[in-house]
Formats: C-alpha cells, structure tokens, sequence
C-alpha cells in the first residue's frame, strides 16, 4: 500500500485556515500526502506553507473550489473575516453548501484514505461517507470547551434566569465553573432556529457519524477533560497540538497566517530592546471587533498602567480617521508602546523573552499560542466558544486574570470594559508575586507543550495512533 492521502477541508475564516496548515505540515512531516482544500481568494494563506513543506521533501497540495456566487454576500467575499456585519453570515454559509458538488467531484476522481473537515460542514461528513470515505471533525477549539459546550447545550442551567447578571454553575465538569446569563450566546437562551444554530446543531450530529475529532490540544494542559470528552461523552477524539509548534524557524513564525503589517525586523529590533517579561502584547484575533469607545478605553488604561505594549488594532474598513484614540497618546507612549495597524506576525511575537503578558480575546489559537510561549494572559473574550477558554484560563489552569468582559457579542460590541479594569488588569499580569507564581505556571505549561509533540510525547503518539488507524481502513 502507497502512502495515506488524507484531505483537509477548512472552514474560509483564518482562524480554522491556520491551524489547519499546521495540522496537514505534521502529517505531511509524517509521510502523509496531505492536500488542502479551500477556494481561490484563500489559496494564497497556504501556498508558501505548501511549497516550503514540499521543498523540505514531504508531500502536500491545494485544490482549489470556484466559491459560488450568493445574492446578498459582496463580490470577492470568500471568508469570514471579511465579513462586517453578522446578518451576512447566512448568506456566507449558503455559498459554503453550495461547494458541494466540486467537493463530490474532487472526492470521486481522487479517493483519499480520510476526509478532515471543518466543524461548520456538517454536510461534508454524510457527503464523504456516501463514498466510503472516512472523516474526521475539526472543530478548532480544545476539549474544556466541548465538555462546558455539550453540559450547556444537554442541561440548560440557566433556564429560569432572567437578568443577565444572574450566575450559575455548570454541572457535571470535573470542576466547579460559573458562568452569567450574559455570556450565554443569544441563539442559545431563545433556542432560535437561525441558520447559524442549525449549523451547530447539525455540526453535532454530524461528528457522531465520523470516526471522531481531532483536537488542537495536548493531554496535560486539560487531562480531566480529555478523559471527560472520551470516558464520559463517550466521544473518539486524538489531540494533535499545539499544531502552531510545527513552525520552528523564525520565517515560519513571522509568515504565519496573512501578510504581516510591520516588518520582522522592525518588530524585533523594538522587542530586543525591551527587558525579559517587560512587555504586555495586545491583540483580539482577526474577528472581534470593538466600537470606538472602547478603543478609547482601551488606550487610556494601557498608558495609566505604565507598562510596555503592543497593540495590535484591526482596521475595520478604508477609515484613517482614528477619532477613538487619545490625544497625543501615541507621542507620549512612544518607546513604551508600539502600535500594529492590521495582522501582526502572533506566534513571534509572543515566544520573544520580551512579552510578559498577552490581552487576549480567548481564541482557541490564541490562546494555544500564549500557553506554547509561556505567557500569561487577560481575558477578553466576546462570542464563540471564547468565554469557556477564559474559564479554562483563569479558574482551571489558573495562569491568568479576567478584565471583566460579560456579554456575549458578534461584531462591534462588546463595550463595556472601562479604563480602571483595563488598567489594573495589565499591570497584575506583569508586576508582583501573583504575577510570578502565573508565570511560573506558564512556563511549566510551555516545557509540557513542548515535550507533547516530540517523539514519545502525548500528542506524537496520539498522532502515530491516528495514522495507525487510518492505515488499517485503506488496507
């Protein structure tokens, strides 16, 4: 038999687009031929990561499917990010659906060994399975948040709540985590049909007609979970990661993702010039969206805290004008802060001595890439599965500090932070005993990472059993 040929077919948003590169990199590293499947305006996010692991020997390609057409979705919209406003997102999965013809085609002429497709096409599965060809789900978040996402959707804690302050616990997880009524999505508390949740709930079904999920994650950052999510669940899953550790050299790092804003070396030179865990890196991935007010806040507590910053700001249009901003902040933060106007190299940036601590919005990959790097965290979560991250952060692993964020919020939202909570949260993730004892933690944490996905470690050998498995299907 030749070598496993597995598929890997990610949602168009750069959030599942990147850690499913990493993910094909290492069964390619492997001996798999691992091809990905996106559409043109997306072909571009693999195509150097592709050529680099075929230059080094191993064996990946893209194939490319024509994104439909959608009344309502602009022109030239083929991900998620580009997408401003949250009504679109129906529209935006309706093209999704419609690939499935080519994905059929694609499938019948090449017959891959498996199938690893995103969580949101759930049609994929069933699609795959017509032909007999096995898949796996990815989800792009880690097991604390599939064990607290199925209690929420199976037990409902928070039916009878009305104010949105009100708290809860959510039962029957190894431990004890609250949540508030606000921080439950919408779709959830109306049980709303929209397309979004029937997406998620057929996304549900779908992974129990797969051969399982692969998890970004590694068995001793979420042990109790990993054993709830199989033991208990009764779920077939393999953790992998963290994925983003495949990039070893400093190219890999600085190209992850989209084109940078900021040079490499302009970023680094600044970062060199800073102390070891001196400087608080800033940013909320490449969805959440604030309104100008809280960008305002924002700034004012990054210069009352007194710390060294980068701020990553996502630009959310072709505006110049940055009327949130205070005046003149940027001339008396000079030398302390550095200011990122778009996509920022991340995983970088956070494994510089420098970074002491990261403002995040609790993005699984986020997330994942400050545990690699050792690096303590604020949370700052918005919507998704976000604020089970933050619970996983702050009450369970215990490496990091809540600003307070409370509401659940596609989009431009989530204002309600203000300056003294920003504030004070940035400096207890740098000064004082608490802050030594987190990082400590972290980098206990960073040494488990690390030894997980090398050879022996709990990721390779889950890894070496997938491909195990997938082996004796073909054969």
């Amino acid at each position: 038999m030749g070598a496993l040929e597995i598929f890997f077919f990610p949602v168009m948003a750069h959030g599942h687009m990147i850690p499913v590169l990493d993910m094909a990199k290492l069964f390619a590293f492997r001996g798999v031929h691992s091809t990905i499947i996106t559409t043109p305006l997306n072909a571009h996010a693999f195509a150097k990561g592709v050529e680099k692991t075929n230059d080094l020997g191993f064996h990946m390609s893209l194939e490319i499917l024509e994104f439909p057409k959608v009344e309502g979705l602009p022109e030239d919209c083929e991900n998620a990010d580009q997408i401003a406003d949250s009504a679109l997102l129906p529209a935006f999965f309706a093209a999704t659906r419609m690939l499935r013809d080519q994905l059929e085609q694609l499938l019948q002429e090449r017959r891959p060994n498996c199938l690893v497709c995103d969580m949101f096409f759930p049609w994929a599965v069933d699609l795959a399975a017509g032909l007999n060809i096995p898949t796996l789900v990815f989800h792009g978040s880690g097991f604390f948040a599939s064990c607290a996402g199925e209690q929420m959707r199976l037990q409902r804690p928070y039916k009878g709540l009305k104010n949105d302050s009100d708290e809860f616990v959510l039962p029957n997880l190894p431990h004890k985590v609250k949540f508030c009524l606000s921080q439950i999505p919408l779709h959830e508390r109306t049980e709303e049909n929209s397309v979004f949740a029937k997406t998620l709930i057929e996304a549900k079904e779908s992974e129990l007609r797969s051969l399982g999920v692969v998890v970004n994650s590694f068995y001793e950052l979420e042990p109790d979970y990993a054993d709830h999510y199989r033991n208990v669940l009764k779920r077939k899953a393999w953790h992998i990661g963290p994925v983003s550790l495949c990039n070893r050299s400093f190219e890999e790092k600085a190209q992850r993702g989209k084109r940078a804003a900021i040079s490499e070396d302009e970023c680094l030179k600044w970062l060199d010039s800073k102390s070891v865990n001196s400087v608080v890196y800033v940013c909320f991935g490449s969805i959440s969206k604030f309104p100008s007010k809280q960008l305002h806040e924002i700034a004012v507590g990054l210069e009352a805290s007194e710390q060294q910053f980068i701020w990553v700001v996502r630009r959310t249009g072709d505006e110049e004008i940055e009327d949130w901003m205070p005046e003149g902040f940027e001339e008396r933060t000079k030398g302390r802060g550095l200011m990122i106007r778009g996509w920022a190299p991340q995983v970088m940036i956070l494994d510089h001595e420098a970074v002491g601590g990261f403002v995040t919005h609790c993005g699984w990959n986020s997330t994942l890439e400050g545990i690699a790097a050792g690096v303590p965290m604020v949370t700052w979560p918005s919507f998704a599965e976000q604020f089970y991250n933050e619970k996983l952060i702050t009450d369970v692993l215990r490496i990091g500090v809540a600003v307070g964020a409370k509401e659940w919020v596609v989009g431009t939202g989530g204002g309600n932070v203000k300056r003294d909570a920003v504030e004070k949260a940035v400096r207890s993730i740098i000064v004082g005993e608490e802050a030594e004892e987190r990082r400590n933690k972290c980098k206990g944490l960073k040494e488990m990472a690390r030894k997980a996905i090398e050879e022996g470690g709990s990721s390779h050998s889950d890894l070496s059993a997938l491909i195990q498995e997938l082996s004796s299907y073909s054969s």
